[in-house]
């Protein structure tokens, strides 16, 4: 008899906990999210969430990247200055190499220096050193300082040929700071000519 009270009172406390289990569930299922007060500087944040935006990565710029920099901006330095004092006073080889504006503002004194009926002799000799003085992202732009000093025997000479200023049997030590600049959130790998500093 006790026996069959034990039994039943099994059955009744799983028919409850059963209960309370399709309320609990019944209950949960109901809510969609958080459904407290949002902070009213909160839901501004989230007004200016636009969902499709993707996160830029930003290039890793590490060690091994800026030596793999440093060996291409010296080539394009040697280029962009052997270009600019070849004698046919205009840039052809270093093109792609140059900025918009660094492109024009070149193509300007090479005209000016045309006009006047001179011609520039360089003879490149090579970098000494080359150094990244500072590198920063400017959104998805990245952007590298480089300090150059280099050799080179240089001279303007005037349409007689006579030197206007410069010595061809003397080397040169030039100092130059350049800023390069690559759009990170592409594939090309190109850099370019953005700035020169004095």
């Amino acid at each position: 008899m006790e026996y069959g009270f034990g039994y039943i009172d099994v059955i009744l406390l799983a028919m409850i906990a059963g209960f309370i289990f399709l309320r609990l569930r019944g209950i949960l299922g109901k809510r969609t999210g958080f459904e407290g007060k949002v902070n009213p500087q909160f839901e501004e944040i989230l007004k200016n969430i636009n969902p499709e935006m993707k996160i830029n990565k930003k290039a890793n710029f590490d060690d091994k990247a800026k030596k793999d920099f440093l060996k291409g901006a010296q080539i394009a330095y040697e280029t962009i200055i052997t270009d600019f004092g070849d004698s046919d006073n205009k840039l052809t080889t270093s093109k792609p190499l140059l900025s918009n504006k660094i492109f024009d503002q070149f193509n300007i004194a090479l005209k000016e220096r045309s006009k006047r009926g001179h011609q520039a002799e360089i003879t490149f000799i090579g970098v000494n050193s080359a150094n990244i003085k500072e590198h920063k992202y400017l959104g998805k732009i990245l952007q590298v300082t480089v300090e150059f000093v280099a050799e080179v025997i240089t001279c303007i000479k005037d349409k007689d040929k006579k030197i206007v200023s410069g010595d061809p049997e003397k080397i040169k030590k030039i100092y130059d700071t350049w800023v390069f600049s690559r759009d990170t959130s592409t594939n090309n790998p190109n850099w370019q000519l953005v700035d020169t500093l004095t």
